[in-house]
This record gives C-alpha cells, sequence and structure tokens, in this order.
C-alpha cells in the first residue's frame, strides 16, 4: 500500500524525522488559509499523487506571495498530472501540500528497502538528491552508497557514520544525518514498510537535515498490525480492478499485455506468465485465486479479468490441490456465461477431480479450449489471441 508524501511525513515526524511545518489542501482556499498559518515569506505548493517526478512535471512550485499560492492551487487541483511513474494517462490531482520552504545548501538521496539478494534491509545513499536514483545507478553508480544490515543485531551506530561519511558529510551536518538515519530505519521496521525514499533529504544552510520529500510504501500482508497506517489508504489512486479483487481475497496485478491470467498458486502464476512471454503473449495480469476459492470467487476474478478493455484471451491455468478443479471449471463457466464472452478461452487443469472439471467444461457448450499442460496451454492462447486479432 502507497501513502501521500504529507501522509508519510506525518508518521516520520512522530519518530523525530526531521519535517517543514505544512498542511494539505483540497481547494485553493484551503490552500491559502494552511499559507497563512504558516506565515512565510516562502511556500511550497506540491501535488499529491501516488507518483514519483512530480517536479518535473509541474507538480512542484515554489511561491512567495499568497496569491501565488492561490493561484497554483488552482492550476493544480484537478489538473491530470503526467511523470514517467503514472504513464501516458497521468494521475487526478486531487490535493496540494502546502509547505514552508527553506534555504538549501546540499540535496541528497536516502532509501532504505529490502535488499533480496541478502535477505537483509538496505540503506542506499547518493550525493545526487533530487535525481532519480536509476539515473544515478547507470550513469554514475561510484555515487551511490549501499549498506546491508543484518536484521538479528538491526542498526548500529556504525550504520549511520557510514552514511553520513559516504555523503562527504562532516561535524554537526554528520552528526544531524546520523539521527535522520537512525528515525527513518526505526520507522521503516516499526511499521512493516516495504520501502521508504527520501528525495532530496537535503542540508540547510544552517546546517540542518531536512526531509524535504518522502515516500512510504508498506507490506500489505501486515496492515492489520497497523490500523492507522491502513485508514491512510487513498482507493481513488489505486486501480478499481485491484481495489475489487481485494474485496475476494484475491491476489491480483495488473500488467500491460493482452492475455489475462487465472492461476492458483503464485509461483504457478509467475511462471504462466513467463512462458505466456516465452511464446510471444503478454500478460494482461498476475491473478493468484489462491488454495481455497470457492466458486463465487473464481466467477469474480474471471469478471475481474474480462473488465480490463485491453484483455484479448484468457488462460486458465489450476493445478487442483486444496484447489478441486471442478470448482474451477464451475466458476468458469458461470463467469463465461454471465459475461457473455467474446475472447479466446484456454483452460489447463492438472490435479484433484480433474475428469470431471473437463467434463464440466465440455458439457457447458461453451467454445472452451481444452489444454494438457503449461506449454501446450501457452501457445494455444497465444496462437488464439494472434488469430481473433
Amino acid at each position: 500500500m502507497n501513502i501521500h508524501e504529507y501522509q508519510a511525513k506525518g508518521l516520520l515526524k512522530q519518530y523525530g524525522a526531521p519535517v517543514l511545518a505544512g498542511g494539505v489542501a483540497y481547494t485553493a482556499a484551503e490552500a491559502v488559509d494552511e499559507a497563512k498559518k504558516l506565515g512565510g515569506p516562502v511556500w511550497v505548493v506540491k501535488a499529491q499523487i501516488h507518483a514519483g517526478g512530480r517536479g518535473k512535471a509541474g507538480g512542484v512550485k515554489v511561491v512567495k506571495s499568497i496569491d501565488d499560492v492561490e493561484a497554483v492551487a488552482k492550476e493544480l487541483i484537478g489538473k491530470t498530472l503526467v511523470t514517467h511513474q503514472t504513464g501516458p494517462e497521468g494521475k487526478e490531482v486531487k490535493r496540494v501540500y502546502v509547505e514552508d520552504g527553506c534555504a538549501i545548501k546540499s540535496e541528497f538521496y536516502l532509501a532504505i528497502l529490502l535488499d533480496r539478494a541478502s535477505g537483509q534491509l538496505a540503506i542506499m545513499a547518493s550525493t545526487e538528491g533530487g535525481m532519480d536514483i536509476e539515473e544515478v545507478a547507470e550513469a554514475t553508480p561510484e555515487k551511490i552508497t549501499t549498506i546491508t544490515i543484518e536484521p538479528a543485531t538491526g542498526l548500529q551506530p556504525f550504520h549511520c557514520r557510514k552514511v553520513a561519511f559516504g555523503l562527504g558529510l562532516e561535524g554537526k551536518a554528520a552528526k544531524e544525518c546520523q539521527k535522520v538515519v537512525a528515525s527513518l530505519y526505526k520507522s521503516y521496521t516499526d511499521l512493516d514498510a516495504q520501502m521508504l525514499e527520501v528525495n532530496p533529504l537535503v542540508l540547510t544552510e544552517a546546517d540542518e537535515m531536512v526531509v524535504l520529500d518522502a515516500k512510504m510504501s508498506f507490506d500489505g500482508n501486515a496492515l492489520f498490525r497497523h490500523p492507522a497506517v491502513r485508514e491512510l489508504r487513498d482507493e481513488s489512486e489505486e486501480d478499481p480492478k485491484e481495489i475489487e479483487a481485494s474485496k475476494y481475497e484475491l491476489n491480483y496485478i495488473s500488467l500491460d499485455g493482452s492475455i489475462g491470467c487465472m492461476v492458483n498458486g503464485a509461483g504457478l502464476a509467475m511462471a504462466t506468465m513467463d512462458i505466456i512471454q516465452l511464446k510471444g503473449g503478454s500478460p494482461a495480469n498476475f491473478l493468484d485465486v489462491g488454495g481455497g476459492a470457492t466458486k463465487e470467487r473464481v466467477t469474480e476474478a474471471f469478471k475481474i479479468i474480462l473488465s480490463d478493455d485491453n484483455v484479448e484471451g484468457i488462460l486458465v491455468n489450476i493445478f487442483g490441490g486444496i484447489m478441486r478443479c471442478d470448482v474451477i471449471a464451475e466458476g468458469v463457466v458461470a463467469a463465461a456465461r454471465e459475461v457473455s464472452l467474446s475472447v479466446p478461452l484456454v483452460v489447463r487443469l492438472e490435479g484433484t477431480n480433474v475428469e470431471l472439471g473437463k467434463q464440466i467444461m465440455a458439457d457447458s457448450g461453451l467454445p472452451i479450449i481444452s489444454a494438457d499442460d503449461l506449454n501446450d496451454a501457452a501457445e494455444k492462447i497465444v496462437k488464439a489471441v494472434k488469430e481473433a486479432g
């Protein structure tokens, strides 16, 4: 789950991270009120969407008068902001964050995330704050300092010192940086975050560190432990299909391809997507119906896949263990009838009650293409989609 910048800063402030005063506004009038509370003389008006690159897209403006605060807020609220992370369709700005300005001496990049290669948390820091870290990694990788942290010991003072020295900081600035790193790490671990990115982390003219921007995402499986964080969810920023899927406990992620996938088990779902790609197709989604799906859940999963206009064919790949093949077959048939299926459908079933499942589909009278194995299924759906196209 992702949250907005102002929400992330609210959480980080509770852990002692240095953030500037600010307030969220849903209208230009509210933006003016927030600016007056701050006092000025410099304000920053920031569009709030779940995407990076807002500054380059014109979503962050520094202003020096109340009139300009109002004008910028009017310009941004309701605007569709297109960044390198939103895709060409962009995202509508529904609120802005009005924040105090500050005198910036230097800008840095700092992030905490899971390093899957080592199974440890990692702190990434760079002197190239304000830039996309991908660009820095490609052009000047030597400017990135990466520190992995053993979970058994946790963050130690020497980790914080390595970050500060890696950023070239000395004296008061180095000490301030170490405090910031400690507060960010504690917030990350306490709140079960998946990623915490501060870009930029700035050093002011007074040699004080400030978290000038913040992006946080959280492990959805841990949100039951953090009701306050769960309340920060903004469904208007999420894919409606993914929201609908969550209501039925379906693991669904929308992708850019044309072949919809319905699979039981995350590993099998990944393998299914890979072989579709290998055979010349492209998956339209990741969808794991789980091991104990009911006929109703399968029907809803089918409907969610078909709600994507890009879907030109569907591959159902089920290995029946806990999940029975006849239940899947009943759900597929029910869904296909309910939505008046108009795209090719290939189904590969194996495992518990597989013969009964195949019989249910054969007796349905629907144009369902049966497959013997995963390789056969992938070849058939890619061929069927190309022929239909």
